[in-house]
């Protein structure tokens, strides 16, 4: 089972990701997108991502505003898991504008 970051971890990693806010909790950012649609393709794409690494953010979805929330529930908090799959979530929200 991955390991808890610390809280220094967890503001160290949130400083080098930028758009992201939380605690050894959970983590999320919140993006808006042009539309609807577009909105639903970059949850699409991320849904494709958290399947094939068996890792699953809390996604929220209002008209064009998306939340992602990450949190590794089984250790209880945010571990590395959720940072590399936030990465990869600023990844995919980067192409879509």
């Amino acid at each position: 089972m991955a390991e808890v970051l610390t809280a220094e971890a967890v503001r160290d990693e949130l400083a080098a990701l930028g758009d992201w806010t939380g605690d050894p909790a959970g983590i999320s950012r919140t993006v808006q997108l042009g539309s609807f649609p577009a909105a639903i393709a970059v949850v699409d794409r991320v849904a494709e991502v958290a399947e094939a690494r068996d890792h699953h953010p809390d996604i929220d979805i209002r008209w064009r505003t998306v939340t992602f929330r990450c949190t590794t529930h089984s250790a209880g908090g945010v571990t590395q898991r959720d940072i590399d799959l936030a990465r990869r979530i600023d990844e995919i929200v980067r192409s879509a504008r």
